[in-house]
């Protein structure tokens, strides 16, 4: 059973920095393109980040591109989101997702499986 579980969201000032962890089971990074979605209030999905299974190719969304860094922990099945200079518009709920496109220079939207959103505030 594919299981992700996010963690590391929290209130930030903004320019502050949070890192994201994502703890996956039931796969391995071999096998599935793995990455980071969020959402704010009243807007739709936003794809942030990803990871390709095939080459390690990632993706960046043009908002947070020189700000954010992912990166994973194949031993540990872990991945990760660096983000830097924090603005109050990244203010979003993220998901770790597993699953989906991940080609340099796009990121799919939809993906086959997602794990419970951390909460990532930044204050002005």
């Amino acid at each position: 059973e594919v299981q992700l579980q996010a963690s590391g969201g929290g209130l930030v000032q903004a320019g502050g920095s949070l890192r994201l962890s994502c703890a996956a089971s039931g796969f391995t990074f071999d096998d599935y393109a793995i990455g980071w979605f969020r959402q704010a209030p009243g807007k739709g999905r936003e794809r942030v980040s990803c990871i390709s299974s095939n080459d390690g190719t990632t993706y960046y969304a043009d908002s947070v591109k020189g700000r954010f860094t992912i990166s994973s922990d194949n031993a540990k099945n872990t991945l990760y989101l660096q983000m830097n200079s924090l603005k109050p518009e990244d203010t979003a709920v993220y998901y770790c997702a597993a699953d989906f496109i991940c080609l340099l220079g796009t990121m799919g939207y939809g993906a086959d499986y997602w794990g419970k959103g951390t909460q990532v505030t930044v204050s002005s």
